[in-house]
């Protein structure tokens, strides 16, 4: 069979990735600001209750691999999953922004309740949907060319989630932020039912190999990823430079409305970054054909540190200057999709490494892994803006003081550029699979990875 991908098949897992990010997005973007200044909860809860979930996260998400690669049905492994985890998923996101309908002890058990089951199902979808890509093709070129597609979508879909997600649910709340955010979720859901419909119906996986046919079990999870030495190298990689990324996003909002003193800023600078990371992802198969594949996390890692330098140039000599603030929030997007795009070339590559070294081949394992680093880095992030706006003693929806407003600057600028800077210097230490896995090519290079790891 032809490792050749068909537009139908790329332009219908891209948009599967539209529904799928217009459904994750605004959680990211916009969940502590609902949960803190709408729904009423402290932000040292909601910051805890992110990085609760996540320790839940590192045993089902792995755990949802395993069952992934061990189901066997005439739709394939992938599919049934994608459709039933977004059936729940949508149900659960629905439920997620009702939170501002309860109030006292309740309130605080049902945001919590609400958003680890929110984890948990979307975990089912997220898992086999990334986890498609090595099914598709083998062709490192073919993988390279169809993750633009979903990453130019995905980019889309954060672009409109953060220009003009509170326009609309203004708009769709009639002033109220609660009813607007609930009706927000509800159109969300529907749009992102039918998105998976669309990938069942015309995303199809290869035939598997009887080789590759074999079962695992939550044992084996320890294995795969223990004794993949670039795996690892992998997920230090791309979990400080996500950590990194979404406490931006996290404490946008804050800084240009207390900081900056202007919520006005905060769409400008959301949609240029928003085209930049359209941009960035578009341009990856280009660069990575120009440039040796080993520069390019230094250039996706590079720029967020150039957007932090902006911001503090903006600061000092222009504050509130629109042109710096778009000019911040190109820097960082860009660096953001191209990292997006070729972290999950990365992971495809990482998959066929993890055969060589263990003689198993698991891709849902592997790829559970992504699921795991996006959210962890989310609520990571989320813990670090919750128990940082209590550190510097933000007051929801009031004058902050001088001390606040530094801090709420260190945290949007400062420990960023550290934790990006953080990912480059991983990235360059550990991490080998520059030009994909080829084991005559990798001989050299991989042990000497593998015993820098041990030690």
């Amino acid at each position: 069979m032809s490792d050749k991908i068909t537009l139908q098949t790329k332009l219908s897992y891209g948009l599967g990735a539209l529904g799928k990010d217009f459904a994750c997005a605004p959680i990211y973007i916009f969940l502590m600001f609902y949960f803190t200044d709408v729904a009423g909860l402290s932000a040292a809860f909601v910051g805890t209750i992110f990085l609760a979930a996540r320790v839940i996260d590192a045993i089902t998400d792995p755990m949802m691999g395993v069952i992934v690669d061990n189901t066997r049905s005439k739709f394939g492994k992938f599919r049934p999953w994608i459709v039933i985890g977004t059936l729940l998923n949508a149900i659960v996101l629905v439920g997620l922004f009702s939170t501002h309908m309860f109030e006292g002890t309740a309130l605080y058990i049902y945001a919590a309740a609400a958003y680890i089951l929110w984890g948990l199902t979307y975990t089912i979808m997220d898992i086999p949907y990334w986890s498609m890509i090595p099914a598709l093709s083998s062709s490192r070129q073919e993988r390279e060319k169809l993750v633009v597609w979903p990453r130019l979508f995905a980019s889309l879909a954060w672009f409109v989630t953060g220009t003009y997600g509170l326009h609309i649910v203004g708009k769709l709340g009639n002033g109220d932020q609660g009813e607007g955010f609930f009706n927000v979720a509800m159109l969300i859901a529907v749009l992102f039912v039918m998105s998976a419909f669309l990938i069942a119906r015309n995303v199809k996986e290869k035939s598997t190999p009887a080789k590759t046919m074999e079962k695992f079990n939550f044992k084996d999870v320890l294995q795969i990823i223990g004794k993949n030495d670039q795996l690892k190298a992998l997920i230090g990689t791309v979990l400080m430079f996500q950590i990194a990324n979404l406490l931006v996003g996290g404490f946008a909002i804050y800084y240009f409305t207390y900081a900056l003193g202007n919520a006005e800023l905060f769409p400008v600078y959301m949609m240029v970054a928003g085209i930049a990371e359209v941009a960035g992802v578009f341009l990856f198969p280009r660069l990575a054909t120009m440039l040796p594949r080993k520069y390019l996390w230094f250039i996706a890692s590079g720029f967020p540190i150039v957007s932090c330098v902006v911001l503090v140039v903006m600061s000092v000599f222009a504050p509130g200057s629109a042109l710096l603030i778009g000019l911040a929030g190109a820097a960082i997007k860009f660096g953001v999709g191209v990292a997006n795009a070729l972290q999950t070339v990365m992971l495809a590559d990482v998959v066929d490494y993890g055969e060589h070294k263990t003689g198993r081949r698991s891709e849902s394992v592997i790829f559970s892994v992504q699921t795991m680093l996006v959210k962890f880095a989310g609520a990571a992030g989320g813990f670090i803006v919750g128990i940082g706006l209590s550190v510097v003693g933000y007051v929801p929806n009031a004058v902050q003081s001088e001390a606040t407003i530094f801090g709420l600057q260190f945290m949007m600028v400062g420990l960023p550029a550290i934790l990006m800077l953080a990912s480059a210097l991983i990235y360059k230490g550990y991490y080998r699979l520059h030009d994909g896995f080829v084991a005559d090519d990798m001989a050299q290079e991989l042990p000497k990875a593998a015993a820098v790891t041990a030690n």
